[in-house]
């Protein structure tokens, strides 16, 4: 095992950053939108992470708008889902699916920690990212596809939530008690900032929120989607716990894998719904 496993987690600061600082935190590490970082510490480091979701909200009504506008303008469905699929990646840089790729590569290699976490430092994608990459991509496309198939209303909404579910994903992998790999990059910069009940009440918020935003189209369609982002930080968390056993703790690509997961569960639930 390496050091950084047998090292206790960095415990959460004891302070959070003005919502401003996290706000600009949030959005200048999870998206490319336009936001100065002011502060690069723990405690803009904490409230940032939970603001993740604020992020995801704006990255999903982005894409959820795109997919919809090409609907109406008379697109097919596969059009529209393929292009709300694009929105997130190019508001990422496609960092979060180089992410998944470097993971997918990492967990596929036999090798120990160190050098596991050294494949996923290469710039090259192996075969175990270029298959994953693949089949998340094409599955994100077709749930989408069969939500538009319905029409805008039921597409769209699907896009915000899996877009928010995949932030919040990143919010509980902050959480205290989750340890670095390493020491540099995003992983180390955020691994155990947020405190272990902040995180449940960003979830809980979080969920309260998808359902009433659905609550319009009936009861059923807000179970479904509290029901979709359950599932989808599920899902997270057993990537999570896999990552921590296999690298010692998370990294940047994992937070990135960690979100491209949870989208992906979030929106094979609704579609299935």
């Amino acid at each position: 095992m390496t050091d950084s496993y047998e090292d206790p987690p960095a415990a959460p600061p004891g302070e959070r950053a003005p919502l401003g600082d996290g706000i600009r935190f949030a959005f200048g590490t999870l998206t490319v939108l336009p936001a100065r970082v002011n502060r690069w510490d723990r405690p803009a480091a904490r409230t940032g992470m939970e603001c993740a979701p604020l992020a995801g909200l704006v990255v999903g009504v982005c894409a959820a708008a795109a997919g919809a506008l090409l609907l109406l303008l008379g697109g097919g469905p596969l059009l529209a889902a393929a292009v709300t699929v694009a929105v997130p990646a190019a508001l990422t840089r496609g960092l979060h699916l180089d992410g998944l790729a470097d993971t997918a590569d990492g967990l596929g290699s036999a090798k120990p920690a160190e050098d596991a976490l050294r494949i996923m430092k290469q710039s090259d994608i192996g075969p175990f990212g270029v298959i994953t990459l693949l089949f998340v991509l094409l599955i994100q496309v077709a749930a989408l596809a069969d939500a538009y198939a319905d029409g805008w209303a039921r597409g769209a909404p699907a896009a915000v939530t899996a877009a928010v579910a995949a932030r919040l994903a990143m919010t509980l992998a902050s959480r205290a008690g989750v340890p670095a790999a390493r020491p540099g990059g995003l992983g180390a910069a955020v691994a155990g900032v947020v405190p272990r009940r902040s995180a449940a009440v960003v979830t809980a918020l979080t969920v309260a929120a998808v359902a009433a935003a659905a609550l319009p189209s009936g009861l059923p369609a807000a179970a479904r989607h509290a029901g979709a982002v359950v599932l989808a930080l599920g899902a997270a968390e057993l990537l999570s716990r896999r990552c921590v056993r296999r690298f010692d703790g998370v990294t940047g690509d994992v937070f990135g894998a960690l979100s491209e997961v949870a989208a992906t569960v979030a929106l094979l639930t609704l579609a299935l719904g």
